[in-house]
């Protein structure tokens, strides 16, 4: 077992430099981050600017407020004596190798004999920042390729050098993945490493397509986009995010570093880039780049006449079909047969991408899977490659590479198919290139029949062995609909009836979940059916009952976004493992009703168990701040942001690494089961407020009325939560028991559902994904 690092320097507060200080402060550390001093009297100007800007950064750099409290600002000239306590120093200052190598020269004058020492370049050689020092200094040297922003990109490139201590390696490994959440490969020390090549690479190709193939932007950045199972922001729209001058410094940088490569020559910057460059358009930071936003209407660049003008019909067939094809495989396996200019354009650019990064091994890696984990994780990519190889088939892109006179490499020449059909070759049968040891695979799990113990439409139970189970959702977004929460309800029959030692209710998606079926929800409301949406509501509030009192231990395994009944959910089970990055809260409000299934209930709880005593004006500051965050339908920036607003008890494990929740989650159950599992007692006396409180919630919503914060309808909205929040009619505080508010919760969920305003809401966010605010 390695020793985590406590305490880092980070050298340089630049846009990566300030970046990466956050979040290894997100993971606990101390961190001094340190830039070169200010030229007048105050000499932390530099790195004060530089982090108050970052802080400012959207999407947000820390879990909380409070953990920039973890940075400790700095200059060179006053502060650097500091990094002589540090175990961890990492260097992002300028891309200049003269300055990095002296920077090296000082540290190594002032470090500690165990520290270890990272640079975060991203095009210069490693080992040759390192030069000239010690033996022991490169023994605890290497590259830690971060990628922007920091926080929320899994990939971490860490390079050895040949210098580099092997238990210097294993150790960064070990830390990054498990502390800082990251997915790391070892890369080799090679010109942009592995991620960076490749994406410049089906970036360039992409340039291409459109300054000789005749193909617009947007049709470019259709066929790149989620449709291939890359992110919405595709090509373009990546390309100026990231800047175009950044884009052509790593060209440009890139191209006479490889002259033994064979297609160098596509990362020859075209004239199109240089020009956009040359002028100042440079993307996002300058308002334009290959796409301007004028008014509402976005206008792509003219690549011949340098104009911005309006998107032009796409001539790609009936592309948005593809759409509709769920399984990205059998999508992907369909648009490589389309005849087409949309068909033409994704063979051609596939074929190329994956036999230049077949040709790169082993020069940037030494496998298939390393490079698929760098595009997945660094790009943002569902499938890396090698992947996408496997899933159009192998002989049949080998096949077409040869026709297109693509070389292929030896090795790939050597493979061949066993008999029978296997689903991937350059995987030797394995489901996920991402799978590890200590991590639970839910598509191995699902690959055994006989670990599926039951199962609907919508929701699964499977065996994670050692007698503990797991409840799947299967839904669209993962919502709560009517088979998931009856699926549930009969999980826990079978639980209760069973050998089984506990549950774990989660799943392997991005998002835990989407909250309440709308759809379902909204269609029993326009037919008029309010008596099953009414018996649904009990359903669920005594569902969520059960779960909290039930007795054997029940753990939530969440990550990303839980949102209104899924918060509900997560919010009754007795022990939650979350991710680091959960986004969770109660958003009814956005969509014209309030939390009906147990939300009010816990969260009035949560107020009074964190007040000092039992008395109001201990109670009322609690209560304040949770009647805003529920009616802002503020969803948290953290899982540590959660357990601030209310939403995650204390004792919620918080995991940097996602991969890892339903493992601890099993491991919880056991632990739980282990030491003699008791269910919650029952609340049969908490703490409302009454009508004194209800007057000063309501007071407060008016304020944000007519201070234009609020729609009238909010406004409302906001009265009918503070009814429930302090106790209905009660004129004084008193002391209810858990019935007493899910019957007030019932009572003023159905009407809501009855309103016009509430189902225009709920039909807005249905169709466009997004709340409306009438």
């Amino acid at each position: 077992m390695f020793k985590p690092f406590r305490t880092a320097a980070v050298l340089g507060a630049g846009v990566m430099g300030s970046q990466i200080a956050a979040h290894l402060a997100n993971a606990g550390l101390t961190v001094h981050l340190l830039d070169i001093p200010g030229k007048t009297e105050k000499k932390n100007e530099v790195v004060e600017t530089a982090f108050k800007k970052a802080l400012k950064l959207s999407p947000p750099i820390l879990f909380t407020e409070k953990t920039a409290r973890r940075v400790i600002l700095g200059n060179y000239d006053e502060h650097f004596h500091h990094i002589a306590d540090v175990d961890w120093v990492i260097e992002a200052v300028v891309e200049n190798l003269g300055v990095k190598q002296q920077l090296m020269a000082r540290l190594e004058g002032v470090i500690r004999e165990d520290a270890i020492v990272s640079t975060n370049t991203s095009g210069l050689p490693i080992h040759a920042i390192a030069q000239g020092r010690s033996e022991s200094f490169r023994r605890r040297f290497l590259g830690t390729h971060f990628f922007n922003p920091p926080r929320y990109l899994k990939l971490l490139e860490v390079i050895p050098t040949t210098d580099t201590a092997p238990e210097v390696l294993k150790r960064m490994q070990w830390f990054a993945e498990l502390h800082l959440g990251k997915g790391v490969v070892v890369a080799k020390d090679t010109p942009n490493f592995i991620a960076n090549r490749i994406g410049v690479y089906a970036t360039m190709l992409a340039l291409r397509a459109i300054t000789e193939q005749g193909y617009t932007i947007e049709e470019i950045d259709t066929l790149t986009g989620t449709i291939v199972g890359r992110p919405k922001s595709a090509t373009f729209r990546t390309a100026d995010l990231v800047g175009l001058d950044t884009l052509m410094y790593v060209a440009d940088n890139l191209y006479p570093a490889i002259p033994h490569d064979e297609s160098r020559e596509v990362f020859r910057v075209p004239q199109l880039l240089r020009k956009l460059v040359e002028t100042g358009t440079l993307g996002t930071k300058t308002g334009q780049g290959f796409y301007k936003k004028q008014g509402k209407e976005i206008l792509s660049i003219n690549p011949g006449t340098l104009v911005y003008e309006p998107a032009k019909p796409m001539n790609l067939g009936d592309i948005e079909a593809l759409h509709e094809i769920h399984d990205l495989k059998k999508r992907l396996h369909i648009l490589y047969q389309l005849p087409g200019r949309a068909g033409d354009f994704f063979r051609q650019s596939t074929l190329d991408l994956l036999g230049y990064s077949a040709r790169r091994i082993p020069e940037i890696a030494d496998s298939p899977a390393e490079i698929d984990r760098a595009m997945r994780w660094g790009f943002g990519w569902e499938l890396g490659p090698f992947e996408i190889w496997d899933a159009l088939g192998f002989e049949t892109v080998l096949a077409d590479m040869k026709t297109a006179s693509i070389p292929v490499p030896e090795w790939v020449e050597r493979m061949q198919l066993e008999e029978g059909t296997r689903q991937s070759v350059f995987y030797q049968g394995a489901i996920s290139p991402t799978e590890e040891a200590d991590e639970i695979n839910l598509d191995v799990v699902k690959a055994d029949a006989k670990r599926t113990l039951w199962h609907n439409p919508e929701a699964a139970l499977l065996d994670l062995g050692d007698g503990v189970v797991l409840y799947e959702f299967r839904s669209k977004g993962n919502t709560l609909s009517l088979n998931v929460v009856n699926g549930l309800i009969e999980v826990l029959d079978i639980l209760e009836t069973s050998d089984f030692r506990g549950l774990v209710i989660g799943n392997d998606s991005d998002n835990f979940s989407g909250g309440a079926n709308l759809a379902e929800m909204g269609l029993l409301a326009q037919t008029g059916n309010f008596q099953a949406i009414a018996n649904l509501i009990v359903k669920y509030q005594s569902l969520l009952q059960r779960i909290h009192y039930f007795p054997k231990p029940i753990v939530a395994a969440i990550n990303g976004r839980v949102l209104g009944g899924g918060c509900e959910l997560v919010m009754a089970c007795p022990q939650v493992v979350a991710a680091a990055e959960t986004y969770i809260g109660l958003v009814e409000l956005s969509v014209g009703l309030i939390p009906g299934a147990g939300g009010i209930l816990r969260i009035v709880t949560w107020a009074a168990d964190r007040a000092a005593t039992e008395t109001p004006h201990h109670i009322q500051p609690f209560l304040q701040r949770a009647f805003e965050t529920i009616g802002m339908a503020k969803v948290s920036n953290s899982a540590y942001e959660a357990q601030e607003l209310g939403f995650l008890s204390p004792t919620t494990k918080i995991v940097m690494n996602a991969d890892h929740r339903l493992s601890v989650a099993k491991e919880e159950v056991l632990c739980l089961e282990q030491s003699g599992y008791i269910p919650p007692p029952e609340r049969n006396a908490i703490m409302v407020l009454g009508r004194p409180a209800r007057v000063m919630l309501e007071h407060a919503a008016y304020v944000m009325h007519l201070g234009g914060f609020i729609s009238e309808y909010d406004n409302y909205l906001a009265k009918k939560l503070a009814y429930v929040m302090t106790g209905g009619e009660l004129t004084a505080p008193a002391l209810v028991d858990e019935n007493y508010l899910l019957q007030l919760e019932r009572e003023a969920f159905l009407p809501l559902l009855q309103q016009p305003k509430t189902q225009e809401r709920i039909a807005h966010i249905l169709k466009t994904k997004k709340p409306l605010r009438n």
